[in-house]
C-alpha cells in the first residue's frame, strides 16, 4: 500500500518537531517535508504533491487560510487538514470553504492527528469534536428561505444523515442513532449527494455548515 505523503506547515519549529515525532514510525504515513510559512507551503505542495498538508492557520505573512485557497486553486491532488487553536474557531468555516478537508485542534493532535490524516487522505472530511462544538456555537443563527433552498430538495431523513455526516459520525454510528442499517445510511448519503450535485464527503460538510444545518441539528 502506498504511504500517505504528508507536508507539515507551522511557523514554530518545536510544533513541527512534535508533529513529526507523532507520525514517526506510523505505518502508511511518511512526512516528506516541513515548512514555516504559507508561501513555502504553496510552493512545496506544488513541487512535492503530498497527499495531505497539515496546515497551521495562524502564521506570519500568508496565513493557513490563504495558503489553503491557493493550493485548492492549483488543482493539486492534495488534501489540507487545518491545525487550529481553540481561539481560532471563527476561521473554521472559511477554512472548509477555501477547500480544506478538515481540522483538528492543537490540543488534540496527540490523539487525533493520525486518524485525521487517514480520513482526509481517503477523501472524507475530519471534524475535531471539540472544534466542531465551537463552530456550532459560533454559527448558530437563523436561516432565511434563500439559504434553505439547497436543503429543500432533501427529505427529513436525508437531512438527518447529512447533519450526522457533517458531525463526523460513520455510517454504522449514524445507523445506530437512526435505527437503520449502515448500508441504508450509505444509500441515503448517495441519494442526497446526487440531489445536491456533490461528489465528496468534505463537500457535504461544507454545505451543512454553510446552510446552518449542523447548528440546527445540534440545537434540536
Amino acid at each position: 500500500m502506498t504511504a500517505i505523503r504528508v507536508l507539515l506547515v507551522d511557523d514554530h519549529a518545536v510544533m513541527r518537531a512534535g508533529l513529526r515525532a507523532l507520525l514517526a514510525g506510523e505505518p502508511g504515513i511518511a512526512v516528506v517535508g516541513e515548512v514555516g510559512t504559507g508561501e513555502e507551503a504553496v510552493e512545496l505542495a506544488e513541487r512535492l504533491r503530498p497527499g495531505v498538508v497539515v496546515m497551521d492557520l495562524s502564521m506570519p505573512g500568508m496565513g493557513g487560510l490563504a495558503a489553503t485557497r491557493q493550493i485548492a486553486a492549483r488543482g493539486l491532488p492534495t488534501r489540507v487538514l487545518a491545525l487550529t487553536l481553540h481561539g481560532e474557531s471563527e476561521y473554521l468555516l472559511p477554512m472548509l470553504e477555501a477547500g480544506g478537508s478538515g481540522y483538528i485542534t492543537k490540543s488534540s493532535a496527540d490523539t487525533s492527528l493520525v486518524e485525521a490524516i487517514r480520513v482526509v487522505a481517503r477523501g472524507d472530511a475530519y471534524l475535531d469534536p471539540g472544534a466542531a462544538r465551537l463552530l456550532v456555537k459560533n454559527y448558530r443563527q437563523p436561516r432565511d428561505a434563500a439559504r434553505d433552498q439547497p436543503l429543500a430538495r432533501l427529505s427529513a431523513r436525508e437531512r438527518e444523515v447529512l447533519a450526522l455526516t457533517a458531525e463526523g459520525f460513520s455510517s454504522a454510528e449514524i445507523g445506530a442513532r437512526l435505527g437503520i442499517s449502515g448500508k441504508t445510511v450509505e444509500t441515503y448519503r448517495e441519494r442526497l449527494m446526487e440531489k445536491l450535485g456533490l461528489h465528496h464527503r468534505s463537500e457535504l460538510v461544507r454545505l451543512a455548515l454553510r446552510e446552518g444545518l449542523l447548528a440546527a441539528h445540534a440545537a434540536a
